[in-house]
């Protein structure tokens, strides 16, 4: 199915929140696959149905293992879900445990395209060289994910100059690339100025909108149902985000017959 990747290109704008939110008002089934090369925090943030941690060993980890022993894979064996009914990938625990899967980065990509549900995977942050890339690189779009701050924007400039001519970034059959501004979705003005100064460098990207930075209601959770979060701004904000970034994975041509 669909597999879209979601990176910054410094620091931690709200990744791995954004994702999350994304996927509990994702239309159909859709998993997370933690993929941050420099650790993961699913394990962490996330509780099950029961109210108990998730399993570490369980996701990324085991998976590379079995990719690497050569074993026929499936993603749903190594995926566990979330007390919000979300399955995901638990990720790696640090650095060392992500370098330590090695050889078996290159072939995630093709278990991850055998799911039978969309993929929404947290690379955190995109370097060159990064393990994950094989991934990034095969997904169906990837979405950097931004604050409104003029450094951080800056840094995005940088790195999509740099991805722009191995990506094809604006040719036909060309990598499909989005940015999701963190910020006031209000401010309408942030967005467009974010992406004129894109334009200006030629870098030739849709832009999605705005995640609201809404600390005091995602501490609750990004994927929370409750009836607090559903007013949220933060949630709001994410209504009308769902279409237009599955709209980003789907190719101008299919969406143009369908």
């Amino acid at each position: 199915m669909t597999v879209i990747s979601f990176v910054s290109a410094k620091g931690s704008p709200g990744v791995s929140t954004a994702v999350m939110g994304l996927a509990a008002r994702w239309p159909t089934d859709a998993v997370v696959a933690d993929l941050d090369p420099v650790g993961g925090d699913l394990a962490i943030r996330e509780r099950d149905a029961d109210d108990r941690a998730l399993v570490e060993h369980r996701g990324l980890v085991s998976l590379g293992a079995a990719v690497r022993a050569g074993d026929e894979v499936s993603l749903t064996d190594h995926l566990q879900q979330t007390r919000e009914g979300i399955d995901v990938l638990v990720g790696a625990s640090g650095p060392r445990q992500a370098q330590s899967l090695g050889p078996a980065w290159p072939h995630l990509q093709r278990t991850l395209r055998a799911h039978d549900g969309d993929v929404l995977v947290d690379a955190g942050r995109f370097v060159a060289g990064s393990p994950v890339a094989p991934v990034v690189e095969g997904s169906d779009a990837v979405v950097f994910v931004v604050r409104s701050e003029i450094a951080a924007v800056a840094h995005l400039r940088d790195r999509l100059s740099t991805v722009r001519e191995p990506w094809s970034v604006g040719r036909p059959g060309g990598m499909r690339v989005g940015v999701l501004v963190v910020g006031d979705p209000r401010d309408q003005r942030a967005v467009d100025d974010i992406g004129r100064l894109l334009a200006a460098s030629e870098v030739d990207v849709t832009m999605l909108g705005t995640v609201a930075h809404d600390p005091k209601n995602v501490v609750r959770g990004p994927a929370s149902s409750s009836r607090a979060m559903a007013r949220s701004l933060f949630a709001r904000s994410l209504v009308d985000l769902v279409p237009r970034v599955r709209a980003l994975a789907v190719p101008a041509h299919v969406a143009q017959e369908a």
